[in-house]
């Protein structure tokens, strides 16, 4: 029987398939324990990858070496570029999934991988020896050992779920949650609260009339998510748009006194920007209508997902709600929306490298640590599988700042200033956004995911060549000229395209610059001034970040520091100045006293 293994991933959702993939790859033995073998990366929410700013997360995952981007490559049934109206800084890749295909293809993915092992369990607690992990007790009495445990728990830590007055546990509808876990971890000193989300109700598409919604098509040319993925071979089927109304409206006011959320059943915070349909209506009065997305939920099922209005009304009123709505009159659900109610470390107990404080090797990814969203699962479940690894390895943990991925800045966001509600990433988040494109993702983070061997030498041997190409092409664009500008001033100029360059310069054409490297050499000639000051504006952020603070420093000692300064410091135990700098309560005539403290030890 095998129970001894390298690390343990608790729960085989986003975040967990990613920290498993990540530990195997690295050479671990590791075991990925989930309640049910059968909804390994279950697609709980709408069935689709990417969008704002979560587009750019799974193309850094895929830069590092994870695998999210190439699953929704190979299952996905319509890609859309968002925002391309806008500037490229906010370039957001966006596919609706095959949900069960997505689904097999990891666990597929999962199964073949060398050094991984899946087992169905549930885990009641953790096993922890002189304040270290040392492995996960299951509910079947085996005990699991193990060098690092990562808990990706998502909704399951004492889920429960609501539709009107029906209550019921559950981690989603119809599964097992885990009712133990979570006072194993408060035994070990971690603090533990509670959230809440929800999910839209699900129809049958033969019942549903299109006839009079407007269809929305994926991109004529679609592009892939990861830089491994030549083209996209696959079909692309429409979602469809419709609206609520005002009758829709007039129903969920007239049964708020049967809504879980306003009767005082649903206590929780919910996800601020995704609310239900029956928050929007009361936070927003004076709105009219209401957009709903109807996205398919695979090639192989009927099943269309409402996306907008996720729901926790009891069965008839949900009914009355889908069937006001324009093309629903006659709609069958065959799904119920529903919310769940579950428990979240909040995150300020962590370490940027996602390990808890309180209890060393014990890594937490995902919505354990109140976030929402696959791709921020993903994300850091890879950050939490590569740091494990390095742990076990005994090597410095991997952390990325701000400057450097959006993976940075939702880190640094949940670790330096919590959340009291399910938290999701948007670009206006990232100071320095225009240098975290989608695009460039590969040149910014491919390096560690080759350093940590989950980049192939192939792979980095293709990026090497772009970048060669790059080089050469903007070297190329500034010394060759047409008339008396260099073309790299006429492409400078709004109006102007690569591809309008090259009917102005046949020797440029006959170089047949491959399109992602046209794209990287455009963007950095259009925005030079841009980019430049970005440079500029991270070189100041680094001073501060590279000014660290040292384990040993008690912040009680520093009694020039406000109170609510000397608490927050005390809990947080920030690395830098820098993130001293981020943490709420914390002003910057704090940051002063405190540099002025440092500086005075270092002379002493």
């Amino acid at each position: 029987m095998h129970t001894e293994f390298d690390v343990i991933v608790v729960g085989a959702g986003h975040a967990g398939c990613e920290a498993a993939l990540a530990s195997a790859r690295m050479g671990l033995n590791t075991a990925l324990l989930s309640i049910n073998l059968d909804t390994v990366a279950q697609m709980s929410c709408n069935p689709a990858i990417g969008g704002i700013a979560k587009g750019q997360l799974v193309r850094e995952i895929d830069a590092l070496g994870g695998e999210m981007a190439q699953v929704i490559d190979a299952t996905g049934i319509q890609f859309r570029m968002l925002n391309t109206k806008k500037g490229p800084a906010v370039h957001s890749p966006r596919a609706q999934a095959d949900k069960k295909a997505y689904q097999i293809t990891m666990k597929k993915r999962l199964e073949h991988q060398d050094n991984l092992f899946m087992k169905q369990e549930i885990a009641d607690g953790l096993i922890v020896i002189d304040n270290k992990v040392a492995g996960v007790v299951g509910q079947s009495g085996l005990q699991y050992k193990s060098k690092a445990v990562i808990l990706t728990t998502g909704t399951f830590l004492k889920g429960v779920i609501h539709i009107g007055n029906y209550i019921t546990s559950g981690g989603r509808i119809g599964e097992l949650s885990s009712e133990r876990l979570s006072g194993s971890l408060r035994d070990l000193g971690l603090e533990v609260q509670r959230l809440k989300t929800g999910t839209s109700p699900r129809l049958n598409s033969r019942t549903i009339n299109y006839k009079n919604l407007k269809p929305q098509h994926g991109d004529e040319n679609p592009r892939p998510f990861s830089f491994s993925t030549k083209t996209l071979s696959g079909a692309q089927v429409p979602c469809y748009i419709t609206y609520t109304n005002q009758t829709t409206h007039e129903i969920v006011m007239s049964n708020l006194n049967r809504a879980p959320l306003y009767t005082g059943q649903i206590s929780t915070t919910g996800p601020r920007y995704c609310p239900s349909l029956e928050d929007k209506i009361v936070r927003f009065p004076d709105k009219l209508q209401h957009q709903i997305f109807l996205e398919p939920e695979g090639l192989d099922t009927l099943e269309i997902y409402c996306n907008g209005i996720s729901t926790s009304m009891p069965h008839d009123v949900q009914e009355r709600i889908v069937h006001s709505i324009e093309g629903l009159e006659a709609a069958e659900i065959v799904r119920y929306g529903y919310a769940i109610e579950y428990d979240f470390v909040p995150p300020t107990q962590l370490k940027l490298s996602l390990e808890t404080k309180a209890v060393e090797n014990l890594y937490l990814a995902g919505q354990i640590n109140g976030t929402s969203g696959y791709e921020e699962a993903a994300a850091q479940g890879i950050m939490a599988g590569i740091n494990a690894a390095l742990k076990i390895h005994e090597k410095e943990p991997f952390i990325l700042d701000r400057s450097e991925a959006y993976i940075g800045v939702l880190i640094d966001d949940l670790v330096t200033k919590g959340t009291e509600e399910p938290y999701r990433l948007f670009t206006s988040r990232a100071e320095y956004r225009l240098l975290l494109r989608q695009d460039n993702a590969d040149r910014r983070l491919m390096k560690y995911g080759h350093k940590y061997g989950l980049i192939s030498d192939q792979q980095w041997s293709t990026l090497q060549e772009k970048e060669r190409l790059i080089a050469e092409t903007l070297a190329y664009l500034n010394y060759k000229t047409a008339g008396q500008d260099a073309l790299a001033k006429i492409l400078s100029r709004p109006e102007q395209t690569f591809d309008q360059l090259l009917g102005i310069d046949s020797e440029l054409a006959e170089k047949n610059v491959p399109g992602d490297v046209q794209e990287q050499v455009e963007i950095e000639i259009k925005y030079k001034g841009y980019i430049e000051r970005q440079y500029s504006q991270i070189e100041k952020f680094k001073k501060m970040e590279n000014h660290k603070i040292p384990d040993w420093l008690d912040y009680s000692h520093i009694t020039e520091l406000r109170r609510e300064a000397r608490q927050k410091l005390s809990q947080i135990r920030p690395l830098s100045l820098g993130q001293a700098s981020r943490i709420s309560g914390v002003s910057p005539a704090d940051i002063s006293i405190l540099m002025i403290y440092l500086a005075k030890k270092a002379r002493t």
